[in-house]
């Protein structure tokens, strides 16, 4: 903290600030705004999935992807303090909400309308829980000045570009601003804001996605993503001369096989755009069938109450995820 206060006074020393004035300024900066910002960049944006964990991982199957699809991530961390009677009526009570006919089945639709109901309702809550920590203007607009103010603790023009461990994640920032401001009015009203938080869930916003994925994989900065990034991707801990996991193997075959098209060794940006946001690759439709065909015990593709709490270990789960509560609220679906 103290190199920061240093920083800050080098490079802004036509102005006059007092040290202890500065150093109260620097530790409301800490307790508000640059956590929210180091919180926020902690997962690069990568898919239009329907969890934030993979759903094959080290090779192998997992359920959490699951839980979090059927769940939404609110309601992991809701399920991961209950017992497993009470998760499994809460289960119950689940179920009777996704069967909208009422008789007697999950089917195929009704439960890929739920995921579905699920994604748009985490996106619609998170958006509302970040929109209430920037001041808006008459028009109920956010402006960039106080995105910069509430995020980064100054406001643009003002040091900024000195201040190193903050450049990049502005110049990142203010890129994907401009992406989501439609209108181009340097302010993001209630859905651009909300495409600015969430990319990947908007069309206009996918180069973004697609960009800031090669940023963040591409280690030598040459536009395109090598093998041995993409498999350093699955594998961030990994020492050269260790030897890799069993399911490395199949993820090199398919770098080879699907993801390089053109067999040039390495992805392009188009590349990359068919990896994480496939087309005409519907993530609801997949998980629904998935959990039906794990789930199904008489194959009639549909699933009774029963059969659902007979695997509820494939629906709800016990791995905590980052928000809220679900079932405890009354919304509508």
């Amino acid at each position: 903290m103290i190199e920061f206060i240093l920083l800050f006074q080098a490079h802004c020393s036509k102005e006059v600030v007092p040290f202890f004035a500065l150093l109260i300024l620097v530790l409301v900066l800490v307790a508000t705004a640059i956590p929210t910002k180091a919180d926020d960049n902690k997962k690069r944006v990568k898919d239009k999935q329907l969890s934030g964990e993979d759903h094959i991982e080290n090779g192998e199957h997992n359920a959490d992807y699951d839980h979090e699809a059927f769940l939404g991530k609110e309601e992991r961390q809701t399920f991961d303090q209950l017992s497993p009677e009470e998760s499994r009526e809460r289960l119950g009570l689940i179920i009777d909400k996704i069967d909208k006919n009422k008789d007697g089945f999950v089917s195929e639709d009704e439960l890929k309308d739920w995921i579905q109901y699920v994604q748009k309702r985490y996106i619609s809550t998170d958006t509302d829980r970040m929109w209430k920590d920037y001041d808006t203007t008459e028009d109920n607009k956010i402006t960039w000045d106080a995105y910069m103010k509430r995020t980064y603790g100054y406001s643009e023009g003002r040091c900024h570009d000195e201040v190193l461990e903050y450049k990049d994640m502005i110049s990142r920032d203010k890129r994907r601003w401009e992406r989501a401001d439609t209108d181009k009015d340097n302010q993001l009203n209630k859905e651009e804001f909300s495409n600015f938080l969430h990319p990947e869930d908007a069309e206009h916003m996918r180069e973004i996605v697609v960009l800031e994925t090669l940023e963040d994989i591409d280690k030598d900065k040459d536009g395109f993503i090598n093998e041995d990034e993409y498999i350093g991707d699955m594998l961030p801990d990994h020492k050269i001369g260790d030897p890799e996991p069993d399911w490395v193997a199949s993820e090199r075959k398919q770098f080879h096989d699907f993801r390089d098209k053109n067999k040039d060794g390495k992805m392009d940006p188009k590349e990359v755009m068919d990896w994480i946001i496939p087309a005409d690759y519907d993530h609801s439709a997949a998980e629904s069938k998935h959990l039906i065909y794990e789930s199904d015990v008489d194959k009639d593709n549909r699933l009774t109450k029963q059969e659902i709490l007979d695997k509820h270990d494939m629906f709800v789960g016990s791995q905590a995820t980052d928000f809220g509560e679900a079932l405890t609220r009354h919304d509508e679906f």
